[in-house]
């Protein structure tokens, strides 16, 4: 463990899978924040693996159709909805609520105050996959 709190980032990095996975990086840099760190491209315009930050946090995402993930993965649009979604811990959430929005990110839950602490929205993004963001932080939340 004392490396995990040494470490600034993250140690699990969300991994995705999205039909149209250069759309779906420039929707999550433009609507949610995220910026760039590495992107493989694929053959016939698809993304072999791609890696955005936000923050100390990072996630990792490709196209649907690599085949290495395939026969595993499905999204949201396969589904007919999620089986999982993401907390993010964002400063400036009223903000960072107007930028979703202005970008067009369909949101779920309006931003709110919690009973528990912070405020909090929830969106999809451009392929349907469930975001939550928020300024609570539950590592600095009192047991």
């Amino acid at each position: 463990m004392a490396m995990a709190q040494e470490s600034r980032r993250a140690m699990i990095v969300p991994s995705l899978r999205y039909r149209d996975a250069p759309a779906a990086i420039e929707f999550l840099c433009e609507a949610f924040g995220f910026a760039r760190h590495l992107v493989v491209p694929g053959p016939e315009g698809t993304i072999r693996h791609a890696q955005l930050t936000l923050g100390d946090g990072m996630i990792m995402l490709g196209s649907a159709q690599n085949r290495d993930f395939g026969p595993h993965v499905r999204t949201p649009e396969d589904l007919g909805g999620n089986t999982q979604s993401a907390y993010v811990i964002v400063a400036g959430i009223d903000a960072h609520y107007r930028r979703a929005v202005a970008a067009g990110a369909e949101i779920v839950m309006e931003i709110e105050d919690m009973d528990y602490g912070g405020r909090l929205y929830t969106a999809l993004d451009s392929e349907g996959h469930l975001w939550s963001f928020g300024s609570y932080d539950p590592w600095a939340a009192s047991g």
